[in-house]
């Protein structure tokens, strides 16, 4: 079985990326061979769609399995339309919740965690422009 798991890095020993669409890696896991590959996630920055364009790339590899900390409603859609099971992570590293996995005690998500555009948040095209020089608030040197 091919499972994904959502990771900050590209190994085993690495945490869980609380975030699907927008996670730095999937670790691709195949529970019958103990095999497991990396993929850098290429949607980390995409303008939008990012959770829809990252169930493809898992869909695409043959995953079976999702585990991951939070899925929006698109990305949930998708891969529901394609019967792939997502788990909840409650954090840890992607070998820690392999083994939570195959001893049956992740919780299956059964509707999206999170609101749309969740993974929007500052540094990913969400900011309010006020830093350094921004915003026009007053005068500093004055007193």
């Amino acid at each position: 079985m091919k499972i994904a798991v959502s990771a900050l890095g590209p190994d085993l020993n690495s945490m869980v990326d609380f975030r699907f669409g927008r996670a730095a890696y999937f670790i691709i896991m195949d529970t019958d061979t103990n095999e497991y590959n990396s993929i850098q996630n290429p949607n980390v920055y995409s303008a939008s769609g990012a959770g829809i364009q990252s169930a493809q790339t898992v869909i695409n590899e043959g995953v079976e399995a999702i585990i991951t900390g939070q899925m929006g409603p698109n990305a949930h859609r998708v891969i529901n339309a394609a019967n792939i099971p997502v788990y909840s992570s409650p954090g840890g590293t992607v070998a820690d919740n392999l083994e939570r996995f195959k001893r049956d005690e992740l919780e299956q998500m059964s509707v999206p965690s999170v609101a749309e555009k969740y993974g929007m948040g500052p540094g990913m095209g969400g900011g309010r422009g006020m830093g350094p020089g921004g915003g026009g608030r007053g005068r500093w040197w004055q007193k």
